[in-house]
């Protein structure tokens, strides 16, 4: 199963990722880990974004989907017979690039989950959670900065998987366990169907 998980920041994105990832045996791809990792490892990937983010700089798209497409090529892909990307991809042009990398790989989305939630419940979990973390960055005005501007950059992604019928809308207001159950039978529903 190919699946994207798409969710504003607070909505529990990371935590359900790697739950799915567990569920359905496939490996999950975080574009953030996979910054942190190629990092670490000193590769020539890594070495460039370091530069890029020491610089202040965004990694550009050409940066990311290199990096992303390098990771879809492993063997344990291949092996689980999918993958679960989060945080990839974050644009149209991403998107479209993703779209290529697939036909070439002879892949294709089964679908995508969008975690969805109240915007203020967003706000008040992710305070919490600054608070318990010592975040001082995460403050109420920061917060939903982050999430208009998520909502402002994914509009146009969910309108894209929304049109091909792969947009899986799952609340995630609720607990951790609560917003899973949901995932899991949107996606049995979406295994049924086909």
């Amino acid at each position: 199963m190919n699946l994207l998980i798409m969710g504003p920041p607070g909505a529990g994105k990371g935590t359900q990722a790697g739950g799915i990832a567990e569920h359905y045996k496939v490996p999950a791809i975080s574009t953030g880990q996979l910054f942190r990792d190629n990092i670490a490892l000193g590769t020539a990937l890594g070495r460039t974004i370091e530069g890029l983010i020491a610089a202040g700089n965004l990694v550009p798209d050409e940066v990311t989907n290199a990096m992303v497409f390098d990771r879809l090529a492993k063997p344990d892909v291949r092996k689980h017979r999918g993958f679960l990307l989060d945080g990839y991809p974050r644009t149209l042009e991403q998107a479209a690039a993703l779209d290529a990398e697939l036909q070439r790989l002879r892949m294709r989305l089964d679908g995508v989950i969008a975690l969805t939630a109240d915007p203020a419940s967003l706000v008040s979990r992710m305070l919490k959670r600054a608070e318990i973390e010592g975040r001082a960055d995460d403050n109420e005005e920061t917060i939903r900065t982050r999430i208009e501007v998520y909502g402002a950059e994914t509009a146009p992604l969910l309108t894209l998987y929304g049109e091909r019928g792969l947009l899986i809308d799952v609340d995630a207001d609720g607990t951790v366990d609560e917003v899973a159950q949901r995932i899991r039978s949107a996606l049995s529903e979406r295994l049924d169907r086909r």
